[in-house]
């Protein structure tokens, strides 16, 4: 699975493969994952910049629904046919349970933190998405039945914003409340992309933008960061019952906004980062022991990466970090853990082993004739 969350590459020889990718979401993904970093990277130096909290606030609105409004996308062709679900296990599953593990050995003795556990049920960190993408992905045929499937998640969702008995077990809370996002995806054509596309949408997304950076510097004191999470309830944020779907519709709305606003600043051509997009799930995955590498090592606290210019420093560090580890050699040494081929776990598909045959009896009737 060399592709960010959620977004399957055509299995495919390597020509084809090229063919049928589109620069546009590659650009998307790879600029999508480059925010990403950079927001966690600002996560230390946050609480001295109110400026950059609302930056990041802005960024957290937008950059992980994006990514699953592409997944979404790209998920519509899902059915329960044998070789997709193996792809589902070996490109989703299989990384669950080793970056899981990896994250929580890593807590545990990086983070000096003898009491964390390695449970399957509690994703740490980077790691809840693999498995929303996977509940996602699992019931993708049932909301391709659903007459209205937006409107329908959207109530999940907002039943879920107002019930703290969800608990913790596989991020729950998060799954349900991005939901919508990822319904949507399955919803869109690719003409929605082309029309936040247009030169228009590219124009207004500037003072969209910017009025959202000063919504954002106003609701530092105001707000708390934990809604843009989307993984407690109303209730566990301190607020009453009815304030989850209040405030889950209206970041909805305003991630909506800010998405097609990201989507119009997308290049649409091969850029010199296009084949990075290929990658992104590496990216997503690896930069987060950087990150808390750099937390638990104290590299963010020094007094000078408070200015201005040492936050542009981190970001920097932080974008120049992602894009190596979106590379091929970084890929090429984890794609044990990415893409792990296991073949021999899994039976044959019944069709396939008779077109194999068919192909066989092809071969040996055509070096008969010859």
């Amino acid at each position: 699975m060399s592709h960010p969350p959620g977004v399957p590459s055509p299995r495919t020889t390597r020509g084809r493969e090229t063919e049928q990718r589109d620069a546009f979401f590659d650009n998307a993904k790879y600029l999508a994952i480059v925010l990403v970093a950079v927001a966690h990277a600002w996560e230390p130096l946050m609480d001295d910049s109110r400026t950059l909290e609302a930056a990041y606030m802005v960024v957290y609105a937008f950059h992980m629904p994006a990514f699953i409004i592409v997944s979404g996308y790209f998920s519509r062709s899902f059915d329960m046919r044998p070789d997709r679900l193996t792809r589902l296990v070996t490109g989703v599953a299989v990384p669950y349970v080793l970056f899981e593990t990896a994250y929580s050995l890593f807590e545990r003795f990086a983070g000096d933190d003898p009491g964390q556990e390695i449970s399957l049920l509690d994703p740490w960190y980077l790691t809840w998405f693999l498995v929303a993408l996977f509940v996602w992905r699992l019931t993708t045929p049932i909301w391709k039945l659903v007459r209205r499937p937006l409107p329908v998640a959207l109530g999940v969702a907002v039943l879920a914003s107002l019930t703290p008995g969800i608990g913790d077990d596989l991020d729950l809370q998060r799954v349900l409340q991005f939901l919508p996002f990822f319904v949507l995806g399955l919803c869109m054509k690719p003409e929605h992309f082309r029309t936040v596309r247009r030169r228009s949408v590219r124009i207004l997304a500037v003072p969209v933008f910017a009025t959202a950076g000063l919504v954002g510097w106003w609701a530092v004191p105001r707000m708390n960061t934990g809604w843009f999470y989307h993984r407690d309830s109303a209730q566990e944020l301190g607020g009453p019952w009815w304030s989850g779907p209040v405030m889950l519709l209206a970041l909805f709305g305003c991630s909506l906004l800010l998405t097609a606003c990201f989507f119009a600043w997308v290049p649409g051509r091969q850029q010199c980062f296009t084949a990075l997009g290929a990658g992104t799930l590496y990216g997503y995955l690896l930069h987060g022991f950087l990150v808390k590498a750099g937390d638990y090592g104290g590299w963010f606290e020094a007094a000078w990466l408070r200015e201005p210019y040492g936050a542009l420093l981190v970001s920097v560090l932080a974008a120049a970090a992602v894009t190596l580890l979106c590379t091929g050699p970084v890929r090429r040494v984890f794609r044990f853990a990415m893409e792990p081929r296991m073949a021999w776990a899994f039976k044959r598909d019944a069709a396939e082993v008779a077109r194999d045959r068919e192909r066989e009896s092809e071969r040996a009737r055509e070096r008969a004739g010859a």
